[in-house]
Order: structure tokens, then sequence, then C-alpha cells
């Protein structure tokens, strides 16, 4: 039995925003088994040059993903919507095991079930070499504070 995951499509301006909110939050926790579970069991991710099929398979990848990037801090915001389907832009930052700061800049399109499970994840991301100096993304604790400034504020 699959268990809903709110909000569910179709989307609106207002559940298009706290869906991706909801991604956003659960990415900058790092618990690659509750990610998980935002995704349905059978969900296809193409991510960079990976093909990932699968929620164990999503759980290895965040796994070691997280294992390599370092202070992981990440901010999306919602780029378009319709019915099932959301499209984002996001940024992220890390530092690698030899303390090289990185921003990573990406778009992905989603979409998802009836029950608000991301069955389809496509993300497209690019890496850029930062001093640590020029890290944007310095909030305290895993959840990035609401008063914090989005993508587009910042001019990213």
């Amino acid at each position: 039995m699959k268990t809903a995951r709110p909000p569910l499509p179709p989307f609106n301006l207002a559940s298009a925003i706290l869906k991706v909110r909801a991604a956003e939050n659960g990415w900058n926790n790092k618990n690659p088994e509750a990610v998980s579970l935002a995704y349905s069991a059978d969900s296809e991710w193409r991510n960079r040059s990976n093909f990932i099929n699968g929620r164990a398979e999503i759980v290895d990848f965040l796994t070691n993903k997280w294992q390599n990037e370092l202070d992981y801090k990440l901010v999306k915001e919602l780029w378009a919507f319709t019915g099932n389907r959301i499209a984002v832009r996001f940024a992220y930052e890390y530092r690698n095991a030899e303390n090289q700061w990185f921003r990573a800049y990406g778009n992905e399109n989603w979409e998802f079930d009836e029950l608000g499970l991301m069955q389809k994840r496509f993300a497209c991301i690019n890496d850029l070499a930062i001093e640590e100096k020029d890290r944007l993304f310095t909030w305290e604790g895993n959840s990035r504070p609401d008063d914090f400034p989005s993508l587009s504020d910042l001019g990213l």
C-alpha cells in the first residue's frame, strides 16, 4: 500500500511551491531513506549521467552523494508547473574531501503519480568551483530559514 505525499496533483501555484519546498527540505536533511519515500517504488531518474531506478538505487545514490558532497546545502525554486508536473531550478553548495568548495547549478523536471509520489526525475547539473569566502548558503542547521533569500533574490 502506497502512502500519499501531499500536496497532490493537479498542482496550482501554492501547492507547487509547497511541493518544491518539501523536496528542498528533504534533501537538506541528507537522510537517503527518508528522501526515497517521496519517490514511487519504481521511480526513474536521470541525474547527470546516472540512470537510477527504484528506491533502493535512490538510497544508494544519495548515500554516496552525501558521503562525497560535504556540508551540502540546497535551494530550489519553482520554474513552472502543470497538472502532475513541476519544473525547478536549483543551486547547492558543498565541499569535497580536499576542502574545495563548489556551487552546483541545475534544473529538474518532475512527474508525480496520483498520490504525490515523484515517479520521474530528470536533472541537469553543472558544478562550479568556488572559494569558501564566496559561499552564499551559510545558514545554521539543515533547513533553509523561511526568510533566507531565494535564488532569484541572490542573483543566481
